[in-house]
């Protein structure tokens, strides 16, 4: 971690609390001794992901005690307390977790007063550790992180998730996705959002799009493709990304034609 970075401490505990949360998940994947649970429709849970928040929320309330958690396994309302919150995903990627797929992360964040100011996401499975601070930039281990240059958008590789919980838009998907084939380098979805995020704050991919999303999917994420000289937006144009269950991000030119092409094929979404 570099000397200097602001917020040191608090992004000092949170390196300790996915330090933590990584061993315990390992320790289940190794063991493939869990049980897993439906929460909905291919949403699923495993005790892995109760014992990884649980471990967080302990390690980071023993620093921080006047601090508020939301958190996927344990919030049960979706807004941002007033002051100090840790935004919490014990595991995301569970699904493939549960299935020996090797892309799950922790990601956790810290927001104050409506704004991110720590965000770190840990890829268990590599050890890959990204992370920010407000003010400090973007960080793979000590390696700074910019975003993707490219401006054109047939040379990009662009990152996405699939509808996997709602099939409502699965059709305007279908036809995007053909679209976006044609005229780009190509799509992956590695399957969670985190990474997906962090991948473009450090140029792997050009851009990322995707609907259906929690906050704690994004909180992360986001700060460090800011940091990283990235933007974001909703796929209303506007900055409702957190709990709006929507995201591009990419650099300018890229969130633009992203915008553009949800835009063809998604004309129902905002009408």
């Amino acid at each position: 971690m570099p000397h200097s970075l602001p917020y040191k401490n608090e992004l000092k505990i949170a390196m300790e609390a996915a330090d933590i949360a990584s061993n315990i998940i390992l320790d289940y994947r190794n063991s493939k001794a869990f049980d897993i649970e439906l929460k909905g429709k291919n949403d699923l849970v495993t005790d892995a992901d109760v014992a990884s928040e649980k471990a967080i929320i302990s390690h980071i309330s023993k620093q921080f005690p006047n601090d508020s958690f939301l958190a996927e396994e344990t919030s049960n309302e979706l807004s941002l307390p007033k002051g100090r919150v840790w935004i919490i995903d014990p595991i995301d990627g569970t699904t493939n977790f549960a299935h020996g797929f090797p892309v799950f992360c922790v990601s956790i964040a810290l927001w104050e007063n409506g704004q991110p100011i720590v965000g770190l996401v840990k890829e268990v499975a590599k050890g890959e550790l990204f992370y920010a601070t407000k003010g400090g930039g973007a960080w793979l281990g000590e390696q700074r992180l910019n975003v993707s240059k490219l401006t054109d958008p047939s040379q990009s590789l662009l990152g996405t998730g699939f509808p996997y919980t709602s099939f409502t838009y699965v059709d305007e998907y279908l036809s995007l996705f053909k679209s976006l084939m044609q005229s780009t380098h190509g799509i992956r979805r590695p399957g969670a959002a985190s990474y997906d995020l962090c991948c473009v704050a450090a140029g792997r991919f050009d851009g990322f799009f995707e609907l259906g999303l929690s906050p704690w999917d994004v909180a992360a994420g986001a700060l460090i493709i800011l940091e990283a000289g990235g933007s974001l937006t909703d796929w209303g144009k506007g900055d409702n990304w957190l709990f709006g269950k929507q995201i591009i991000g990419g650099n300018e030119t890229m969130v633009q034609f992203l915008q553009q092409q949800i835009d063809t094929h998604f004309y129902k979404l905002n009408t």
